[in-house]
């Protein structure tokens, strides 16, 4: 069993864009992060990302805005960054308050400035297979740790476990395209699946991202194959010091061993959503000063 290491390849993105951006003529990037209400995940989550931003010298703000703002008023804020030449990238932290419209807020959001990859134009350039399109952070992420850490793809049997339009289906998508470290026969499953385990049981590479702790067991892994825990989930642990522990969609001790190859949790998707987030302003920011 190998395990799949997300902090080493994820550092290893980061130093690539970093290297990138100080050879940029001019302004450096710069991505605008809007975060609605105080979520202390999402808290905590623009705060790694505006870090890391800074220790590769992009420029990043924070547009905080009240859990009670209204959609008109969120919807023209996004429209002012979306006219504003000086912003590369935008990023909306998820989940929204209930009164808004993720969908409608995300594909507010110019194609050209989604970093997030969640708009409806972007996902519709990953159908196409159009290399112009920002793909969702964690799905490249699970992209790039397979296509670094050289996993054979083509012709092999990936089956991803959840269905959503932040990783479930872009990350069958980006295994089914054409191209490197992809060409492989995707299958998609989910709570309504039947026989799931027998399901499961053909992947080559099975992707959890399913959003239960510990769903996947090992009547669910053949021997041999590589399985991406893309679940991060907390369970009470009084043990902890925060009364909690992480874990992912996968029962990892059990599994393991009949493993070619892991990600654990914490450790491993989580840092590449970050660092992939970091390319893709990058790339927004080639785009915007290339137009």
């Amino acid at each position: 069993m190998t395990l799949l290491d997300g902090k080493a390849v994820a550092a290893a993105v980061l130093e690539d864009v970093g290297a990138e951006v100080r050879a940029l003529p001019g302004r450096p990037p710069s991505v605008v992060f809007i975060r609605v209400g105080d979520d202390p995940a999402s808290v905590s989550y623009v705060n790694t990302k505006q870090k890391t931003a800074a220790r590769l010298g992009i420029d990043s703000r924070l547009d905080h805005f009240p859990e009670d703002i209204s959609g008109e008023k969120l919807l023209a804020h996004i429209a002012s960054l979306n006219a504003d030449a000086a912003v590369d990238a935008i990023l909306v932290q998820a989940p929204l308050p209930d009164h808004l419209s993720e969908r409608t807020v995300f594909n507010a959001v110019h194609p050209d400035k989604d970093v997030d990859g969640f708009g409806e134009v972007n996902l519709g350039r990953l159908v196409q297979e159009n290399p112009d399109g920002f793909v969702a952070c964690t799905p490249a992420g699970i992209h790039e740790i397979i296509r670094r850490s050289e996993i054979p793809v083509e012709g092999r049997h990936v089956v991803v476990v959840g269905r959503s339009l932040i990783v479930g289906k872009p990350a069958g998508l980006l295994f089914l395209r054409k191209g490197d470290f992809a060409n492989a026969t995707v299958t998609f499953c989910h709570s309504r699946t039947r026989n799931l385990a027998a399901v499961t049981r053909q992947a080559d590479i099975l992707i959890a991202a399913i959003g239960r702790a510990h769903f996947i067991g090992p009547d669910h892994v053949r021997e041999g194959a590589t399985v991406i825990d893309v679940g991060i989930n907390r369970v009470d642990d009084p043990s902890r010091p925060r009364g909690y522990c992480l874990v992912g969609d996968v029962l990892f001790d059990e599994v393991k061993s009949k493993c070619e190859y892991i990600t654990p949790v914490p450790g491993g998707v989580g840092p590449m959503t970050v660092a992939m987030l970091m390319a893709n302003t990058l790339k927004a920011h080639r785009r915007n000063h290339s137009a």
